[in-house]
């Protein structure tokens, strides 16, 4: 089955109960699927705990909205991908947010009979389960790199440009110069 685009979900209200609950009569989802943002800090991770690294560049959210995993993993696959390539062991990366919120689809088909046959009207209308999302805030970080000197900032840059097109929301790139 094919995702529904991404303006589906990313510009709307959130919808409530979109988590699991552990009391059984308040839970409208009965699953939470898995999910795919797979690895959240990567890189030189000892190295950025020490405060070794100076120079932090960070991706932040020029809205609130819904971004869903695999856009999150999309962005964050491809960056990495790019910075392994070009400077392996010279960063760290740190995707920030993560996709708590469950979205439920009502499916509703239309067309001769097959309405009739799975429509209950407002009986159980909770929809199921389609996928994760994570609710971003105006100005919060979405991914944080830093760098140990200034030389690869600019190839950083390029890549958190390529992926702007893929986050559903407008998105600026800050950067930090922690010197000691």
């Amino acid at each position: 089955m094919a995702l529904r685009k991404a303006s589906s979900y990313s510009k709307r209200n959130i919808t409530p109960y979109t988590r699991k609950s552990s009391k059984s009569k308040k839970n409208y989802i009965k699953t939470v699927p898995l999910n795919k943002v797979t690895r959240f800090k990567m890189g030189q991770k000892s190295d950025w705990e020490a405060g070794k690294m100076n120079h932090i560049i960070k991706l932040v959210s020029g809205e609130k909205v819904q971004i869903r995993d695999n856009a999150l993993e999309s962005a964050r696959k491809y960056v990495l991908r790019l910075l392994h390539k070009q400077i392996p062991e010279e960063f760290y990366f740190e995707v920030k947010t993560y996709p708590h919120q469950i979205i439920r689809e009502n499916k509703v088909y239309s067309g001769a009979s097959k309405g009739e046959r799975i429509n209950t009207g407002m009986a159980q209308s909770f929809g199921s389960v389609m996928g994760r999302s994570a609710v971003v805030n105006k100005n919060k970080t979405i991914f944080l790199l830093a760098l140990y000197n200034e030389k690869n900032r600019k190839l950083v840059y390029g890549a958190l440009k390529r992926v702007k097109p893929k986050l559903p929301c407008h998105v600026r790139i800050l950067y930090q110069n922690k010197e000691k």
